[in-house]
């Protein structure tokens, strides 16, 4: 019997923060009716997890525990830990970015890990992230790494919090984005890199619907030369 985690194919797209990658995995899989991964919400929910519980977050061998122990359900849009609705209070500022400063620990990547790969299932997976395609899923026919001019997703990321009723400081947004950029790239572990065999994708000024359509012909690019190989 073949393995799920070989017949299975997986499109990953990662890039950095508020480039858009959630929004077009979404798309991307609602279009080939496959599942999605927002790994980001996992490490969210990681950073939730630690202040719904007032834990240390410097103690990363018990933000390990508690990643691994999280009672989570993903439906559709909405993010549910243990039963509760957490959708909206994962995405606040003060979530993600402490998620930022943890996401870089080894523990905690191991721990999430597993459960990222478990999201493997036919009849495909779109995975969204920062690793996804050099870490979790090296082996995807397809890996996108989508990218933005900074001022774009600074913009992209307040519009987003206006949306949710905030009044966002555009300038702190701006500076935040860039901390998180070079955080990323620079970490030791899984730093935020496109794969070598990565398709880049700077969505600047593209639509929504013009940059799903690019993965979508990536996608259809794809395979076509898999059919011409065999």
């Amino acid at each position: 019997m073949i393995k799920p985690s070989i017949a299975t194919p997986v499109i990953t797209i990662d890039g950095p923060t508020a480039s858009g990658k959630g929004t077009i995995a979404q798309r991307v899989a609602l279009a080939l009716g496959w599942h999605v991964l927002d790994s980001g919400a996992l490490y969210r929910l990681a950073a939730w997890a630690v202040l719904d519980r007032n834990a240390d977050a410097n103690d990363i061998d018990q933000v390990a525990l508690l990643a691994r122990r999280m009672d989570v359900t993903f439906a559709g849009p909405q993010t549910f830990m243990s039963g509760k609705d957490v959708t909206e209070m994962i995405r606040q500022e003060h979530v993600g970015d402490l998620a930022s400063r943890l996401a870089p620990h080894p523990a905690l990547r191991e721990a999430l890990l597993d459960r990222q790969r478990a999201f493997r299932e036919n009849p495909g997976l779109v995975a969204d992230g920062r690793d996804m395609g050099t870490v979790v899923f090296p082996d995807a026919p397809l890996k996108v790494f989508l990218t933005a001019d900074v001022h774009a997703r600074s913009a992209r990321r307040c519009h987003q919090l206006r949306e949710r009723g905030e009044c966002p400081d555009e300038q702190a947004v701006f500076l935040d984005l860039q901390k998180r950029d070079e955080r990323d790239m620079q970490r030791t572990v899984a730093p935020l890199k496109p794969a070598d065999d990565a398709h880049a994708l700077d969505s600047s000024a593209l639509t929504v619907e013009q940059t799903v359509e690019h993965v979508l012909e990536l996608w259809r690019v794809s395979l076509a030369k898999a059919k011409h190989l065999l």
